[in-house]
């Protein structure tokens, strides 16, 4: 979500608050919605929906978002980073430092905006004005400390003075959203940043929890809504009606009920050696998973015989449908997807089906329903959305289907800078 100060407006440069919560297969439910979308569909706002190259996971694709380009080049491959033998205890990509692109923060700091962020992922050490971090370790109270010293120092302190206690560490329900979207608020007004990021994954962690479309899932989405309405509330109380407004997701859900465990079928194959204690030894080749996708990494890139090996084991599993293998690719099919750069192969998988973490026992087995993301691209549940609006956006627009790698971009035209290294385009040109 952005919004632009009017003291700019000469400059054209927009004031843009951007949020983070909707996906992209709710559009379709616009006519029978019902309270849903009140803040957007009554002042028709531009919408889309929008794709990108590989639909994977929050981490990545924020930082396209933000970036202008695949995860290939941004270097955000995943959740976390590849770590087989859990020596960063479940850490995820949580550094800015880790972005080898320019982040719209960047380009905005750079031409002297002022930029803020709540809770966006991939921020730690962010060249970002004000800055309440993304972070999480021991889901305790130490986690109000790390996010307390690795933010803007004073922030946090400042802020929960008026507002009270800040939703620290990994807590994404709706209650934890109703408070930062109190946060939201409190920035806008408080610090009239031009590029304000903010992050609500309710949505995301209900459609894990119930699946998409459930009746939790439409409660959630519909508090959500209101949520905007008191965010653009303090909008229009700090700049009129002079700011811009993005609302964007980074991907949609499928209901998966069945596990396919890739690594106990390279176990199985001899690829992955396990001590006494069924422990991981040694690994050969290893499935990077990314919830309905992953990538299959080799320890050594060069060792053609476990390439071989890999082919085989994955041409095998394919051959029976109740794997839930829908397509590989390797070699230059798999680098243009610009999604997991490295890999020996990308495994896809249908519909209904969500990689597994087991190293032994079978290969599919049943699991909790719930949605899912990461597929390759091809689902149509899997498209996200975009939506934008504000004093210099024409309503009522449908943009189609863009690719993901343009918003970044499009927003830079608005603030007024400039953003080279993007390989998206500007939407409105």
């Amino acid at each position: 979500m952005y919004i632009t100060r009017q003291d700019y407006a000469k400059n054209k440069k927009q004031k843009i608050y951007w949020n983070s919560y909707l996906c992209g297969n709710y559009i379709v439910a616009f006519d029978n919605a019902g309270r849903l979308f009140q803040h957007i569909c009554a002042e028709r706002w531009k919408c889309s929906r929008h794709h990108d190259f590989d639909r994977r996971v929050e981490a990545r694709l924020c930082a396209t978002l933000v970036t202008g380009v695949s995860p290939a080049k941004h270097g955000i491959i995943n959740n976390s980073p590849l770590d087989p033998f859990g020596k960063n205890l479940g850490g995820w990509y949580w550094y800015a430092e880790d972005i080898k692109s320019p982040a719209l923060w960047d380009v905005a700091g750079k031409a002297g905006l002022v930029t803020a962020s709540i809770d966006w992922p991939v921020t730690v050490g962010a060249n970002i004005g004000f800055n309440i971090v993304q972070y999480w370790r021991g889901a305790n109270p130490d986690d109000h400390k790390l996010t307390r010293a690795l933010s803007t120092p004073g922030l946090l302190d400042q802020a929960e003075k008026d507002l009270g206690s800040y939703p620290t560490g990994y807590l994404f329900d709706i209650e934890a959203d109703s408070r930062r979207a109190k946060f939201i608020a409190w920035m806008i007004e408080k610090k009239r940043p031009h590029l304000l990021t903010a992050y609500l994954s309710s949505l995301d962690e209900e459609q894990h929890h119930t699946a998409p479309y459930s009746d939790t899932t439409r409660r959630t989405l519909e508090r959500l809504d209101a949520l905007i309405g008191e965010i653009r509330s303090a909008a229009d109380r700090a700049f009129g009606n002079r700011y811009v407004i993005c609302i964007v997701s980074d991907h949609g859900h499928i209901t998966a009920d069945r596990e396919t465990h890739l690594n106990a079928a390279l176990q199985q194959a001899g690829l992955i050696q396990l001590d006494e204690q069924k422990k991981l030894k040694s690994w050969k080749a290893w499935a990077w998973g990314a919830g309905g996708s992953a990538g299959i990494m080799l320890n050594d890139p060069s060792d053609e015989q476990t390439r071989n090996q890999v082919r085989q084991v994955l041409k095998e599993l394919a051959a029976d449908p109740q794997n839930g293998i829908d397509k590989m690719v390797e070699g230059g099919d798999a680098r243009a997807l610009g999604g997991f750069p490295g890999a020996a192969f990308i495994v896809g998988l249908k519909s209904g089906y969500r990689t597994g973490g087991s190293l032994t026992g079978n290969v599919v087995r049943a699991g909790n329903p719930g949605g899912t993301h990461g597929y390759l691209p091809g689902y149509k549940d899997m498209e996200a959305s975009f939506f934008i609006a504000g004093s210099t956006i024409p309503s009522g627009r449908n943009l189609g289907t863009i690719d993901m790698r343009d918003i970044a971009p499009t927003i830079a035209v608005i603030l007024g800078v400039k953003m080279p290294s993007a390989d998206g385009r500007n939407l409105f040109k």
